[in-house]
């Protein structure tokens, strides 16, 4: 029996490949094709009819996040990339500095003992003053190279600290990405509309501004029976985004259902004159068969093209 399990497990993407391909046969045929010869053919097809919902959605979840994970870590090598780049180029500027710093000073001592020779012969000045003087000479320049590579050292830090903060802010971006994206996977999968709204204010709490998941809450809320909260989100969501059509069939809605037919017919206008994917919704939608006594549903429904062609016959 353990071995019968194992050889289903094996046969899982062959399912999920199979009814992708045929999806009129379903993964039973393909299975009871595969095992008939088999002695324990019988066993297999009784535990694979068993089998109610298709087996490859959380092959592409688990795909979707494994996608995600990948995009991590790419960002996260290209962070150390990015660090050992800037590192590298910073220890050359430190070389080359240091590297200038002793070719000037050593030039600038030749030159300062060959003035002092020069000086000392024509009885200018003594020797404790000539080394007073270019010790102070010295130390001037010094201490201006000094000033000057601190300087570039401070700009190359600050440079690094400001990559290196918009690195995690785009990590954490990347993160809140990867829990909104999931969430939306569990929602599209959960059948509980109170659980739909649960995980609707999640992603809320992720992104305020989300005008799509006030929508789909104010859905919810009206598959509740829960008209003015549906109302109240969709407002919202028209705050956040204007020209959300989505936000204003579902005010038409759920005006339908409170009555106000010409209320709803006004916000079944807007929505579908920002896509008229939402006449064929229309035309499905049962909470919208009270409009029908309205004079202008008709022509919503139709389409401009649709009552100008009526007229002309």
């Amino acid at each position: 029996m353990r071995c019968l399990k194992v050889a289903l497990l094996m046969l899982l993407p062959c399912l999920a490949m199979a009814q992708e391909e045929a999806p009129d046969q379903g993964a039973v045929s393909v299975v009871e094709g595969m095992v008939e010869s088999g002695d324990q053919g019988l066993t297999l097809r009784e535990h694979v009819e068993q089998i109610k919902e298709p087996m490859f959605k959380p092959f592409i979840e688990r795909y979707i996040i494994d996608e995600i994970k990948a995009l991590r870590t790419d960002m996260e090598r290209q962070r150390v990339e990015m660090i050992r780049e800037i590192t590298d180029r910073e220890l050359k500027v430190a070389n080359s500095s240091i590297s200038y710093a002793t070719d000037t000073v050593t030039y600038f001592f030749y030159l300062i003992a060959a003035a002092s020779s020069i000086l000392l012969i024509v009885g200018w000045s003594s020797i404790r003053e000539i080394r007073d003087r270019v010790q102070s000479i010295a130390d001037e320049k010094v201490g201006r190279l000094v000033e000057e590579y601190e300087e570039r050292l401070e700009r190359v830090e600050k440079e690094l600290l400001r990559k290196s903060r918009i690195i995690q802010e785009n990590q954490h971006e990347l993160e809140i990405t990867n829990e909104v994206q999931t969430l939306w996977v569990k929602a599209s999968q959960e059948t509980s509309w109170e659980q739909k709204i649960r995980l609707y204010d999640r992603i809320l709490e992720l992104r305020p501004d989300n005008a799509e998941a006030l929508t789909h809450k104010a859905d919810a809320a009206l598959e509740l029976n829960q008209h003015q909260w549906a109302i109240s989100l969709c407002n919202l969501a028209l705050t956040a985004e204007p020209d959300s059509g989505h936000a204003y069939f579902q005010l038409a809605c759920a005006y339908a259902d409170l009555g106000a037919s010409r209320i709803a017919l006004d916000y079944l206008k807007q929505a579908v004159s920002i896509s008229d994917e939402y006449r064929e919704q229309a035309r499905q939608e049962q909470r919208l068969l009270s409009l029908s006594q309205e004079p202008d549903f008709m022509s919503v429904l139709t389409g401009p093209d649709a009552e100008l062609a009526s007229r002309d016959s």
